[in-house]
C-alpha cells in the first residue's frame, strides 16, 4: 500500500502557475504509476495526466497538452505537476492516485488516493 498527500493548491489568477506535489510513503516509489486527476464542482473526476513508475512514459489529457507537465522523483517518493497558463476552467480539486497499470487514465484502474488540493483560477 502507498499513502499519497497533495499539497501546493491555492488561488491564482489567469495566466499563472502552480505547481503540485504529491508525496508517498509506505511502499516502494517505482512500482507505481502516478496519476493526476481533478474534479470541478458539479462535475466528474478526471484524469489529468499520468506518469510511469520510472518516468519513461507520460500521457495527458487532451485538455492540458502543453499547458501542465508531470514528472516524479523517486528518492523523494515525490510526484508533480507544474501547471502553466492556468484558465478559470482549471479550478478544480486535484488529486493524485497511484496504479499497478501502465500510463493508465482510466479511473476505476486507481486504488490509491490522497485528499487532494484545490486550485483556484480568477479571471
Amino acid at each position: 500500500q502507498v499513502q499519497l498527500a497533495e499539497s501546493g493548491g491555492g488561488l491564482v489568477q489567469a495566466g499563472g502557475s502552480l505547481r503540485l506535489s504529491c508525496a508517498g510513503s509506505g511502499s516502494t516509489s517505482d512500482k507505481y504509476d502516478m496519476g493526476w486527476f481533478r474534479q470541478a464542482p458539479g462535475n466528474k473526476r478526471e484524469f489529468v495526466a499520468v506518469i510511469s513508475g520510472r518516468g519513461g512514459l507520460k500521457a495527458y489529457a487532451d485538455s492540458v497538452k502543453g499547458q501542465f507537465t508531470i514528472s516524479r522523483d523517486n528518492a523523494r517518493i515525490t510526484a508533480y505537476l507544474q501547471m502553466n497558463g492556468l484558465k478559470p476552467e482549471d479550478t478544480a480539486v486535484y488529486y493524485c492516485a497511484a496504479t499497478t497499470m501502465t500510463a493508465c487514465d482510466e479511473i476505476t484502474r486507481y486504488s490509491n488516493w490522497g485528499q487532494g488540493t484545490q486550485v483556484a483560477v480568477s479571471s
